[in-house]
């Protein structure tokens, strides 16, 4: 497969030597990147480190004598799968938004037929600039994109809006746009992920090891793929990813609720979460004094969500995961037919390298139909990737 080709266009803002961070991210990623830098953002960051990364001629000037004869800012046009501004000045997003094409780095996001991203950097006052705001619309409107900036505190000792968004998240931007699988565009995705807790006291709580990573992937390649993605996370310390629709809950109660609220019109609904399948009889308003004897708590069932789903299910796919330490397949099958899925994900929580806080996953992914599909260890995103491609299988 041939590598992808991004132009990356460099701004003149403290921010540009971030968009190192960017380029280095993308490589490692097998991504082709091209660097064109304006004149003020050499005076920022020098065209060297930004060849030494890509591995790749820097342009700047677009009169500077060509070492093998082509228009640069034509090739590097056609060459582009996708073009992205980091930083996007208020100056370079005016010149595009008004038709004015006076430099190199202006040039070839005119004369370009890629998608084009912009991320802004700039003052916070600036950056409110109904001018500024007005010409971000514009190009919104001609099918432009744009990574939003973040709130914080910016170079100029001011604290608002105006930040850049941080790098992974620009990379992570990057990386979805650039998949070609688009096979879930249109369609609605639930995905719930991480753990739930059931209280015991203003304290104290029971909760499981999920860490969501595996929901997370799920949740992301569902993105990469075009679809609309609500998350619906229990606690975790994984970072909100990018372009999803996360809703973060805590308890069972609250998972089921807002999992039926969006239920009716998703198309697949994948049930990942570590959900608790008990929670405490008699909940404490007051901490639970320490005292000389055995603590008893007394549990209860508490509402079993994917039976609910299964229960209420018209024309959605339904997904469980069975997380397992004994009798893998022979539970994971009984848990698919009572709980009317269409398939299950089944994982055996004894191993020490998948599963559980870990990067990678061996699961086996059993439909209604019978069959059977065995994963080798894989990273969890690969997982993802692999149900996803099961499930649209069977649905041609």
């Amino acid at each position: 497969m041939a590598k992808k080709s991004v132009v990356l266009g460099v701004c003149g803002g403290i921010a540009a030597y971030k968009a190192l961070d960017v380029v280095s991210r993308l490589v490692k990623q097998n991504i082709e990147v091209d660097v064109i830098m304006t004149n003020s953002a050499t005076k920022f960051v020098t065209p060297l480190s930004f060849q030494s990364l890509s591995a790749n001629e820097v342009v700047v000037d677009m009169f500077n004598e060509p070492k093998y004869w082509e228009i640069q800012h034509i090739s590097l046009a056609k060459k582009a799968d996708l073009m992205v501004i980091v930083p996007a000045t208020a100056n370079v997003i005016g010149k595009v938004a008004n038709g004015i094409a006076d430099d190199m780095l202006s040039t070839t996001i005119m004369a370009t037929k890629a998608p084009v991203i912009f991320a802004p950097a700039m003052n916070t006052n600036m950056y409110e600039n109904p001018i500024v705001q007005n010409n971000i619309e514009k190009l919104k409107s001609f099918g432009y994109d744009f990574i939003e900036p973040c709130s914080g505190r910016l170079a100029c000792g001011d604290t608002g809006r105006g930040k850049l968004e941080d790098t992974e998240v620009i990379t992570e931007c990057i990386l979805s746009r650039l998949n070609e699988n688009k096979d879930l565009k249109g369609k609605k995705v639930l995905v719930t992920a991480g753990p739930t807790i059931a209280k015991l006291d203003p304290v104290r709580f029971i909760t499981n090891r999920s860490t969501g990573k595996m929901g997370y992937a799920i949740a992301e390649e569902a993105r990469d793929r075009g679809a609309n993605v609500v998350l619906v996370s229990g606690p975790t310390s994984l970072k909100k990813p990018y372009g999803v629709n996360i809703i973060n809950v805590n308890t069972n109660e609250e998972m089921l609720n807002v999992v039926l609220e969006n239920f009716h019109d998703s198309d697949i609904v994948i049930k990942s979460a570590a959900v608790a399948d008990y929670k405490p009889k008699n909940y404490s308003n007051k901490k639970i004094k320490k005292g000389e004897g055995d603590l008893n708590i007394v549990f209860e069932r508490d509402s079993d969500i994917l039976k609910t789903l299964g229960d209420n299910k018209s024309n959605q796919i339904l997904v469980g995961f069975a997380a397992e330490s004994n009798d893998l397949l022979e539970n994971a099958k009984e848990k698919l037919k009572r709980k009317n899925l269409d398939y299950i994900v089944a994982n055996d929580i004894t191993s020490n390298d998948t599963g559980f806080a870990t990067d990678d996953n061996k699961v086996t992914i059993i439909g209604e139909d019978k069959s059977i599909v065995s994963l080798e260890k894989m990273c969890k995103k690969s997982v993802a990737r692999e149900l996803f491609n099961i499930i649209n299988n069977k649905k041609r």
